[in-house]
């Protein structure tokens, strides 16, 4: 060990939610291992944003405290990394509200986007605002996650539909990571639904979206990844691939929203493209999971829109389970079927509706939500080298944040080694 730590956390039970055995994705969560990855009454050490030590606070290296280590005594409570938010639509205009009422009434999703609402609708007011208003709209929603302890998240375009609006969104979603303490990674979302100036002529749509969206969004750097809706009443498998090569082609990877509404083979495409993730998967089948667990390709849930939307036919947990495709969870915070910004509130979903274990919702929004995401090297547990973003709980075990409904228990976020104001 060279030279002092900047700091040092101790006084807590740490859930380093690191992977404990060698195989299988969701490996930790075999007998004989509580899930969590638990340091019991531990201690993490920080140099220069990142995990140095961790470990049990009676193993602590005396040698590593200084004279300018500011050590910080918790007293108790719980350290989790840092949640991640995967897969949100933060960036939008407007509201749906009205919609909720429709579907009240018996109006479908499809019914509803048929009629020129849901997507269009919001792409409508997202092109009429211009970026310091849409960034004004979308800061609330990014406050309430970040209150909730999310340290890094995910921001999709995808309500422009045009390259000059779909690039307002990105750079909007760019700028809220530099305004905030937060770790946003942008994703394009321009195939995700028709415009209206494209009306019978998707294929059309597509070329713009391949030979001048992605091309742009690229050059300009403000694309991480790439997504589709492929869906019936979104684009279909053929138009999907074409993206995804346009994709390839500019080297970005790919994530799609699969199976949401019914099975087009989507999660297997995407994994023959090797999608970081593939999100939705209500009606996904055992050949699609055969395909992700092949590619690594994580499932994304997101128990918000099932909920929104009404949706019976639950996500296949237990055949991900069986062929070790990882799981991770989120909100989908979105204007029109998942209008969710609390975490927290999708782990007791995750618990309650897809019969996950708080182990596992808690390794969907931390572990597994940062290799959605392609961060898997850089945050989403505990371990030495990965940067220093965790939460410090007021709770008497991990499975609390998957209980708790309405109560907001954090006491500290330490964000890249930086303690952050306490709210």
């Amino acid at each position: 060990m060279t030279g002092s730590w900047d700091s040092v956390w101790r006084g807590a039970d740490i859930a380093t939610m690191a992977q404990i055995q060698a195989t299988g994705a969701q490996a930790d969560t075999e007998p004989g291992s509580d899930g969590f990855g638990t340091i019991r009454d531990g201690a993490i050490a920080i140099r220069d944003g990142r995990i140095a030590w961790i470990g049990p606070a009676a193993s602590l290296p005396a040698a590593g405290i200084g004279p300018q280590t500011a050590v910080h005594d918790l007293g108790g409570g719980w350290i989790t990394p840092g949640l991640i938010d995967c897969h949100t639509h933060l960036v939008y205009g407007g509201n749906r509200a009205h919609e909720f009422e429709l579907r009240l009434t018996g109006a479908s999703y499809e019914d509803i986007a048929r009629a020129g609402g849901g997507i269009r609708a919001t792409v409508a007011a997202t092109r009429q605002a211009d970026a310091a208003g849409l960034q004004h709209q979308s800061e609330p929603r990014l406050r309430a996650l970040l209150a909730e302890g999310v340290t890094t998240l995910e921001i999709k375009s995808g309500y422009g539909l045009d390259l000059e609006n779909e690039l307002k969104c990105l750079r909007v979603a760019r700028h809220l990571g530099n305004a905030f303490p937060v770790r946003i990674r942008t994703t394009l979302l321009a195939a995700h639904a028709l415009p209206p100036e494209f009306a019978g002529d998707p294929d059309g749509y597509i070329d713009l979206v391949c030979d001048a969206i992605i091309p742009a969004a690229a050059e300009a750097g403000l694309a991480d990844a790439v997504d589709a809706f492929c869906e019936g009443i979104g684009f279909t498998p053929e138009q999907t691939r074409r993206v995804f090569a346009a994709a390839r082609q500019h080297g970005l990877p790919v994530k799609l929203h699969a199976e949401q509404l019914s099975n087009l083979g989507g999660a297997a495409l995407a994994a023959g493209f090797g999608a970081l993730s593939a999100d939705h998967l209500e009606y996904l089948d055992e050949a699609g999971i055969v395909a992700m667990a092949g590619a690594g390709t994580v499932a994304v849930l997101l128990p918000g829109a099932f909920y929104m939307l009404r949706e019976t036919q639950l996500p296949p947990v237990d055949l991900l389970r069986r062929h070790g495709v990882p799981i991770a969870v989120s909100t989908d915070c979105n204007p029109g079927t998942s209008p969710v910004s609390s975490l927290l509130l999708m782990l007791n979903m995750a618990c309650t509706l897809f019969r996950l274990t708080p182990a596992e919702a808690l390794a969907g929004v931390t572990r597994q939500a940062a290799r959605a995401l392609g961060l898997q090297a850089e945050c989403g547990s505990l371990e030495p080298g990965k940067t220093a973003d965790f939460v410090v709980w007021d709770i008497d075990r991990p499975a609390a944040l998957a209980y708790q409904i309405g109560l907001n228990p954090l006491r500290q976020v330490v964000f890249g080694g930086r303690p952050l104001p306490r709210r």
